[in-house]
């Protein structure tokens, strides 16, 4: 008889916003960039979203149905302007990423990847034409955009990239490998960043991804990030017409304006999962009873609570300062490497105490923190690692590189 079996667990509701803001420090932005956060929000609360989530992080899929689904919304530019489309502001573009981060973040390494990386190199160092070609159906999610930079043997040490490309008639010829490169099998096209054979200086390629000699095997085996595919590309000779070199790409240094427009977004992302878990773990912690009381009740979990808390609001000041200061031209790089350094560590802090703190149940995707608790790993490493972050900040302190 069912009546004399012990009482089942509930199920547990934490994936709700709490809008946790403890200083008040993003109640200040624009309406402008407030109506960018709801359409952010209102995108991760339709009924469908998360669930897709939760079923294609679980059987490592590609959900392209939400890629094109957040283009038809305007959430995959990252801010980056498009003609015919309003105007997002860093902060608006932030905020975004904090807000689709906080669903999940394969999600918002989409719009990184698409709009932070693929779409701004076609923005900073494309032509008229190149955008005009390209952002507009980019912006919509109707052509994937892949940044591919990252090598198999040169990862913190892009700067020594090796693939090559040599000038021919009509164009280039690139040969070499790519690795980690989000929409690299996608089916659109991928910034392609090689070293010229004329003179060694990096330049940027818009590469077809239907080209010859263009090949991508999506990497399996991953433990984080598994709602987005990353490829290994093999370059063999793809050709380039002249139409499609990015003309303002001549030196690693244009490179970097790409990854450095970017860094400050990663730690808006940091920002968005360490809510996702801190407001995952308030909500465990009023639903789950033990010892005949709420979990809440622990004097134990309000003081962790409140380190999270703590950690959260520097965070959110933090990448706010950080954020106005590049609007105003005033964020310089080594700012921009302790925002995603600070952001990222402290991730990784939260989230470890989310997951400890719900227990065998911290480990089930359904319970959100599980998905983030990987995903913050993955988000640690991409787009310089915290050590290469951190020799950026102590070579601004000391004067000194330390890097070899």
């Amino acid at each position: 008889m069912t009546e004399n079996l012990p009482t089942a667990e509930p199920e547990y509701d934490v994936a709700a916003p709490l809008d946790t803001d403890f200083y008040l420090a993003l109640g200040d932005v624009s309406d402008d960039e407030k109506e960018v956060w709801r359409r952010a929000r209102a995108f991760a609360l339709e009924p469908d979203v998360l669930p897709r989530i939760r079923e294609a992080w679980d059987r490592h899929e590609y959900p392209l149905d939400l890629v094109a689904r957040l283009g038809a919304v305007d959430l995959l530019r990252d801010g980056v302007p498009v003609d015919g489309l309003p105007e997002v502001s860093r902060v608006a573009a932030g905020l975004a990423m904090m807000e689709l981060s906080r669903l999940d973040g394969s999600i918002a390494t989409v719009a990184g990847v698409q709009g932070g990386l693929a779409m701004r190199s076609i923005q900073l160092c494309g032509s008229d034409e190149q955008r005009a070609e390209l952002l507009p159906a980019m912006s919509r999610g109707e052509l994937y955009g892949a940044f591919a930079l990252t090598e198999p043997t040169h990862g913190s040490d892009s700067v020594s990239l090796e693939t090559r490309a040599e000038r021919v008639d009509g164009g280039w010829r690139l040969r070499g490998h790519k690795k980690w490169i989000g929409n690299g099998a996608a089916g659109g096209v991928s910034v392609v960043w090689a070293r010229s054979a004329e003179d060694e200086q990096v330049r940027g390629f818009i590469v077809r991804q239907e080209s010859e000699g263009y090949t991508a095997e999506v990497i399996k085996g991953k433990v984080a990030l598994r709602a987005i595919d990353q490829a290994h590309i093999t370059l063999d000779g793809v050709f380039v017409p002249d139409a499609d070199v990015l003309p303002e790409a001549r030196s690693f240094k244009d490179t970097s304006r790409v990854l450095f427009a970017t860094r400050v977004g990663v730690a808006w992302s940091a920002l968005g999962q360490a809510v996702g878990c801190y407001e995952a773990a308030v909500q465990y912690a009023g639903q789950r009873i033990q010892f005949g009381r709420p979990l809440a009740a622990a004097q134990t979990v309000q003081t962790r609570l409140a380190e999270m808390l703590s950690q959260l609001t520097q965070v959110q000041l933090l990448v706010l300062r950080a954020t106005r200061l590049e609007d105003e031209g005033r964020l310089t790089g080594p700012m921009a490497s302790l925002a995603k350094y600070s952001a990222t560590r402290a991730a990784r802090s939260i989230a470890a105490n989310a997951r400890d703190m719900l227990g065998g149940n911290g480990i089930l995707i359904q319970n959100e923190v599980a998905r983030h608790f990987a995903d913050i790993e993955a988000m640690h490493t991409y787009e310089g690692t915290e050590t290469v972050q951190g020799l950026i900040i102590g070579r601004d302190i000391t004067g000194i590189g330390a890097f070899a």
